[in-house]
């Protein structure tokens, strides 16, 4: 029935247009703005602790607490689970378009905030960042599902893939961001005050009261490119799917796609109607029929999302750990403050350069090609290879000639998160399921991947540890656990590509054939669908 309405089929066959572009911008940047919010934090944690956890006179510069460490990065990571959860349940019920722009003016908010953490002690500094981290991660969480689903149904069925992993890999370009801005302040501040390093003057003083500005920039910078897209977001019309399958106004839906398409649509009332009787589209998310329809769709997409971003967010969070570990950054007491962070910045700059960005683009050429699963399939099983290639012979790889060579497999790693299982797992779930559950099922898959964020996030930080305090203390890590941590993250890629087998091919149809909504029987066409299920490899 819903495949029958002429707003929807015009959408579907839609040519390439202008509005499609403006469409990726104006989500994307909202995908630029949740990368550089939840990924600057870790170039600034090192100088957290030299500036608020430096003793006079120590032998070696402050560093965070073990469990402050993990909350500052862990907090906003549990605000985007909440709030993934809470605002795809909200994109369902009021509308994608107004709930839009409330979580883009949340993340403008905190973002502020978070520059802005004050206290009369150290703890109290770190707890308000927290704080406002959370809340700055609970905005950042409604973007997931509302920007996938928006996409997904402003889209045409031919290029749809390309379209919504265009607006996901706006995320690499956040990352990238986050390195350049923390390059820029911390060579500012370098230049400006002469400050020896660590080793030739160990005195707690050497952290000047001006250092502590530079944190607060980075983190407030992501203010901007939100609150720069925001009257844009208002403009957007509701989407055409919302407004005649949720709202069922179909006055409204061909209005706003008549302005979008430029062409004449007309307002199908009558089949609207009788699409609203139909009852077997009136099946809610903890129903039976939701279970034996999209039941082992939504286990797969929150399988394969939450073992993703076990690996993705322990790469993506630590890797200044495992650079320092292998030696590419120097101990942190042959460097001053603000040198160490430029050091990191430059470093993380660098593989979002060479491979996270591009992996994220070849995803969007390739997607609409050779389809969703293949990418998602391939891209594990090389993490997987390549994650047991650094930690087996891991002794070989922190050898001074060898560096070289386990900086660019550990690149590799990246590149094939990108261009595989994490932009794939954003883009099925706006695809396979209905309508009216299409934002609330977007929100629990990609809060199954901030689980996922968590476990890596705090799990790989203490498996990391050194099992010498001294060492901890010092700022040195042994490599024992990091070794171990890599083995894990092999075998969660493993995982991962197993899970890959339970998640439809959605390449080439329509978001109606896909969701079972455009047949009145639903059970045939759930069984057309299914068939999708098993792709040949």
């Amino acid at each position: 029935m819903a495949r029958e309405l002429g707003v929807l089929n015009a959408l579907d066959v839609a040519k390439t247009q202008w509005y499609h572009f403006t469409a990726i911008v104006i989500a994307g940047m909202g995908f630029f703005t949740d990368a550089y919010d939840l990924f600057c934090i870790s170039l600034v944690t090192k100088l957290l602790g030299r500036i608020y956890y430096t003793k006079p006179k120590a032998p070696h510069p402050g560093t965070l607490p073990a469990h402050v460490n993990s909350a500052v990065v862990g907090v906003a990571l549990c605000g985007t689970l909440a709030g993934q959860l809470f605002f795809g349940w909200l994109g369902d019920k009021m509308g994608r378009k107004k709930v839009y722009g409330l979580t883009l003016m949340l993340m403008v908010g905190c973002s502020i905030a978070s520059g802005l953490s004050f206290g009369s002690s150290p703890e109290g500094v770190m707890a308000t960042l927290c704080f406002f981290r959370f809340w700055l991660g609970f905005g950042i969480g409604g973007d997931y599902p509302l920007s996938a689903t928006i996409m997904s149904e402003y889209a045409n069925k031919k290029t749809r893939g390309a379209f919504i992993a265009a607006v996901f890999a706006m995320q690499g370009f956040g990352i990238m961001a986050g390195g350049i801005v923390a390059l820029i302040v911390s060579s500012a501040y370098d230049h400006k005050y002469k400050v020896p390093t660590y080793e030739q003057h160990a005195e707690a003083s050497l952290v000047l009261p001006a250092f502590d500005y530079v944190w607060r920039i980075i983190l407030m910078f992501g203010a901007v490119p939100a609150a720069l897209t925001y009257y844009w977001r208002m403009k957007m019309p509701e989407t055409a799917r919302y407004t005649a399958l949720v709202a069922k106004n179909a006055k409204q839906a061909a209005a706003d796609m008549s302005k979008v398409l430029q062409v004449e649509l007309e307002a199908e009332e009558d089949k609207v109607k009788k699409l609203a009787e139909d009852e077997n589209q009136k099946f809610g998310l903890f129903s039976k029929e939701f279970a034996k329809r999209h039941g082992l769709h939504l286990l797969g997409t929150t399988t394969t999302w939450f073992l993703l971003d076990i690996a993705f967010y322990s790469q993506n969070l630590f890797q200044k750990d495992i650079f320092t570990a292998i030696g590419w950054i120097p101990p942190a007491q042959q460097m001053n403050a603000i040198h160490e962070v430029y050091r990191i910045a430059r470093a993380q700059t660098l593989i979002a350069l060479c491979s996270t960005v591009p992996g994220y683009w070849f995803t969007v050429a390739l997607i609409d090609y050779i389809g969703r699963f293949a990418i998602q399939l391939m891209g594990f099983f090389f993490m997987t290879v390549f994650m047991f290639a650094l930690a087996i012979p891991y002794d070989h790889w922190k050898q001074k000639e060898n560096r070289i060579g386990f900086i660019v497999m550990y690149s590799l790693t990246f590149f094939f998160s990108n261009f595989g299982p994490n932009a794939t797992t954003f883009v099925v779930p706006a695809e396979i399921f209905p309508a009216r559950l299409r934002s609330t099922c977007h929100g629990i898959s990609a809060a199954a991947g901030k689980a996922g964020a968590i476990v890596g996030a705090f799990g790989f930080l203490y498996a990391s540890q050194s099992k010498h305090q001294k060492d901890v203390d010092s700022g040195y890590h042994t490599g024992i656990g990091i070794k171990n941590s890599l083995i894990v993250l092999g075998v969660v890629n493993f995982l991962g590509m197993l899970f890959t087998f339970l998640v439809p091919e959605s390449k080439g149809k329509s978001l109606e054939e896909l969701s079972g909504e455009n047949e009145e029987d639903g059970a045939e066409a759930i069984e057309q669908s299914g068939s999708a299920r098993t792709v040949p490899v």
